[in-house]
């Protein structure tokens, strides 16, 4: 069953983190929205795919799970592994096999593999492109709230968005290259990417903790 329930359990079963599940839930927010901008339109798919984005999902998916739920399942998992296989050599080849054994289709583990730079497998469909776009913005874009006086989404805009991609000592792990590529890939401007991305992060922001409820704690 492919459902979202399915991807979750995946998730929770393999991360106990908490900041890696909220990662999580980050990018399946972002990836659901690119789902309504950019989904039904794939060019230049790979050998077994469908050629539209919306016969994508609809060959694969259980009754009542929509293209957009491909796309969120797709956001959600796509470092399900990551945890307990951290290194270069295991992630997400762990995570592949692991999905494969259990019968996932090839439309969401394709896009999984190709998320990651250095495993070879080229991004083609505008999924698996949004992914890459996501990934590491939306890790950023949740470190930039995160230092913000009310740790609240609400407080983040573009602009700040921009000024901390300058600051290299500022969230070093994130790769400012992919976010830059990402975008560029996809076929969209930068700065308005960054802004889409906020605004679909908006949407859950209560349950990655920025909401501002974490700072009337403190």
């Amino acid at each position: 069953m492919i459902d979202r329930e399915s991807a979750w359990c995946l998730l929770t079963e393999f991360t106990q983190s908490e900041s890696l599940r909220k990662h999580a839930l980050a990018v399946e927010a972002c990836m659901r929205a690119c789902s309504r901008k950019f989904g039904g339109s794939c060019q230049g798919t790979p050998s077994g795919v469908p050629q539209s984005g919306q016969k994508e999902s609809a060959a694969l998916a259980p009754e009542g799970t929509t293209e957009e739920d491909i796309w969120g399942i797709v956001g959600l998992i796509h470092d399900f592994d990551y945890e307990k296989y951290p290194s270069l050599e295991d992630h997400p080849y762990k995570g592949n096999a692991i999905l494969k054994e259990r019968g996932w289709p090839e439309v969401i583990t394709r896009a999984i593999m190709s998320h990651a730079e250095y495993t070879g497998v080229t991004r083609d469909t505008p999924m698996e492109k949004a992914l890459f776009a996501c990934d590491e913005l939306a890790g950023f874009i949740t470190a930039v709230a995160l230092i913000k006086p009310g740790k609240s989404l609400a407080e983040v805009d573009t602009k700040s968005v921009r000024k901390r991609m300058k600051d290299k000592a500022f969230a070093r792990k994130v790769n400012r290259d992919d976010i830059v590529n990402g975008a560029a890939a996809l076929g969209v401007d930068l700065d308005e990417h960054i802004g889409f991305c906020i605004e679909a992060l908006k949407g859950i922001a209560d349950k990655l903790g920025l909401d501002g409820s974490a700072a009337k704690l403190t």
